[in-house]
């Protein structure tokens, strides 16, 4: 406990903005966090002497006071301690500015409803936040209950992965849950015929990977059971989570610059879109 001391959690008045404040309070009871609620009135692009009213700043600011109105209520309720902060300009540099401003170690943000499993968040601000920002990111699903019992870890082998990993197994260690490891090989269907031999040295590098972590979480006195797919890996990831009733998934979303940050362009993108649980994507 206590890797997160600072939660920032985004509202814009939607019930799943505050379904994810109300798992943050769990997270933040066990973790002895301090919570800053943040909700942001977007840039105004139009003309203000065409819009006919006096103080339109006054108007434009009116939803975002009233989000964290209702995120105090709620709070008052639940007998949390939150601190309110309307910022004004793009929603997600408000978003990631603040919390660098505030020191905040993860960013908590809601994801309505997937009715038909959309699995891509590209130009969402949620995207746009775990792009830009530095910090830790967690997406809680409309439905969901964040927990610690049962947590899936993606791994591809990669510095970013491993990064996922450590954060998985320091949260069995402290809530006494349980690991399940996962990589996935993700190749076309006409790429075995071609490269067999390539094929098989993935998934040989594969096993090597959930391997390590689970020995090192197995050390630690964790139990531990570990898994190699092969398609699509968000689809995998998903599934999987969903067949070992997961309460949360830990990922990594590799490090980019530019446009790339922008789009995440990443497994974890289209996990975060497709997951029924809340998605936990850890930066180095």
């Amino acid at each position: 406990m206590g890797r997160y001391r600072k939660l920032l959690v985004a509202v814009d008045g939607s019930e799943s903005a505050f379904h994810a404040l109300r798992q943050s309070f769990k997270l933040a009871t066990n973790e002895k966090s301090w919570i800053t609620v943040v909700s942001v009135v977007p840039l105004f692009e139009g003309d203000l002497e065409l819009v006919g009213v006096k103080d339109i700043k006054t108007l434009l600011r009116q939803p975002c006071e009233k989000a964290l109105s209702a995120a105090a209520d709620i709070a008052g309720t639940e007998r949390a301690l939150i601190k309110t902060v309307c910022e004004e300009g793009e929603i997600y540099e408000r978003i990631v500015d603040l919390a660098d401003a505030e020191n905040c170690d993860l960013i908590v943000m809601g994801r309505k409803d997937a009715r038909h499993l959309d699995t891509s968040l590209v130009g969402s601000v949620t995207a746009r936040v775990i792009g830009h920002s530095r910090r830790d990111v967690l997406v809680v699903p409309d439905n969901s209950s964040l927990g610690w019992e049962t947590i899936l870890v993606a791994t591809d082998g990669s510095r970013y992965s491993q990064a996922a990993a450590d954060s998985a197994i320091k949260f069995a260690q402290s809530y006494g849950g349980q690991l399940k490891i996962v990589s996935v090989v993700d190749v076309p269907a006409e790429f075995y015929a071609e490269a067999p031999n390539a094929v098989d040295d993935m998934i040989r590098k594969a096993k090597e990977y959930v391997k390590g972590i689970k020995l090192r979480a197995e050390s630690a006195g964790i139990e531990a059971d570990s898994f190699v797919g092969e398609g699509e890996a968000h689809q995998v990831i998903t599934d999987l989570a969903g067949k070992e009733k997961a309460n949360v998934i830990i990922m990594s979303s590799h490090g980019r610059t530019g446009l790339k940050r922008l789009l995440m362009g990443s497994v974890a993108e289209k996990v975060i879109g497709r997951s029924r649980c809340p998605v936990l994507v850890v930066r180095t």
